[in-house]
């Protein structure tokens, strides 16, 4: 593909407005998991669950081998299921396929979604990191994932960040894709509602629902309001 410069790249931040929008389903919360866990964290998880509608749990423990990954992985495993949440790995499509995980979610440098797919077969759900590339994400999709992950859009203390995303990405990408995207970074029940209206189908949160000063319940009830639960269906 040919390379362009950065100006060249700029996107309009009204490029979506142009365009009659087609029906896409509600903006849904898509979970990720604190850093680091402990036997205790499936309590904390169902009562995250309790608090409202997640569509997605991801765990992501970096720093852990993975037969640590994995016993970890059982219970949690087991509630999504039992919550008909789906189960997401972070960052190793082998774990993905020995855990029967319903996805995997892989960075730029996690390997190649191609071979993801091979492993994985057509049911799982592949997701990529695209930071706040258009290259990335139609390139992610041209190799068959499943939905593609902007960000960073807001300050996060959840990992390491040199990527700023603009909003107007969401709304480039769903004016031109059918394929799901995720915002993620910083999201708070605060901050959310310019990123739903912009087009994201899936918020990753952290920080704001294992944080909560009420809890993990009351920090999934938060999104509420900006996800508009009460008049759906």
């Amino acid at each position: 593909m040919t390379d362009f410069t950065d100006e060249e790249l700029a996107l309009d931040p009204h490029f979506a407005d142009q365009f009659e929008q087609g029906f896409r389903p509600a903006c849904q919360l898509y979970l990720i998991s604190p850093p680091t866990i402990d036997e205790t964290f499936v309590d904390a998880l169902a009562a995250a669950f309790d608090g409202g509608k997640v569509a997605a749990f991801q765990l992501r423990l970096k720093g852990l081998d993975e037969e640590a990954i994995a016993q970890a992985a059982a219970p949690l495993q087991k509630l999504c299921a039992d919550r008909d949440v789906a189960f997401i790995i972070n960052d190793s499509a082998a774990l993905a396929h020995r855990l029967g995980a319903d996805g995997v979610h892989l960075g730029q440098g996690d390997g190649d979604p191609k071979a993801a797919r091979r492993l994985l077969g057509p049911k799982v759900q592949i997701g990529i990191t695209c930071h706040d590339s258009r290259h990335m994400a139609m390139e992610a999709g041209e190799a068959g994932a499943d939905y593609v992950a902007f960000g960073a859009f807001y300050p996060t203390t959840t990992k390491e960040t040199t990527h700023q995303a603009d909003p107007s990405i969401l709304g480039w990408w769903t004016t031109l894709f059918e394929l799901p995207c995720v915002a993620i970074g910083g999201i708070n029940a605060d901050n959310a509602a310019p990123l739903v209206a912009a087009g994201a189908d899936f918020l990753a949160v952290s920080g704001a629902v294992w944080n909560h000063p009420e809890g993990p319940k009351a920090g999934v009830a938060a999104f509420a309001a900006v996800l508009d639960w009460e008049n759906e269906g």
